[in-house]
């Protein structure tokens, strides 16, 4: 049929779908997706290290965060940390020891088995002395020498030196 000319310029007609895209609709400036709650609050936490911050709030809060925090602790590359329970998805103050170089998670999560675990400590760590390879693992989440000593795999979820 006969289109008419259409506010954007494009011809509008019989059939046609037309794709109206404002920044009112999606909640407006300044609003990410949060993809991923780890990678965030490694980043974050990265972040306040470099700038020489004593403590860190991060929020939200996740099981997996939580036990990614506790094997950091346990390695003393952080302090105490304590969780605020905000009746929503949690906050998570920490105390930073000024130990942490660089950490990140590692996405999509790859599965590693035992024999590919030195590939990825050589590529991902600086060194053999230090630093260590998070994995979710059918025992739980653990460190990659834990994981050599159970001898499984799992699928990488992040790393810190």
């Amino acid at each position: 049929g006969e289109g008419e000319s259409g506010a954007y310029g494009g011809v509008v007609g019989e059939g046609c779908v037309v794709f109206v895209w404002s920044l009112g609709v999606f909640g407006g400036v300044g609003r990410m997706v949060r993809m991923s709650v780890l990678a965030d609050a490694l980043r974050t936490l990265a972040n306040a290290e470099k700038r020489g911050k004593r403590q860190v709030l991060l929020r939200p809060c996740s099981k997996t965060l939580l036990k990614f925090l506790q094997v950091m602790q346990k390695h003393g590359y952080i302090g105490e940390f304590e969780v605020v329970d905000d009746r929503r998805a949690g906050k998570v103050v920490v105390h930073l020891v000024g130990r942490i170089n660089k950490c990140a998670a590692i996405s999509p999560r790859y599965d590693v088995g035992v024999m590919e675990m030195e590939k990825w400590v050589n590529n991902l760590l600086p060194s053999r002395q230090f630093g260590f390879i998070m994995l979710t693992t059918s025992y739980g989440i653990m460190d990659h020498e834990e994981a050599r000593r159970k001898h499984t795999g799992g699928k990488i979820l992040g790393f810190f030196y």
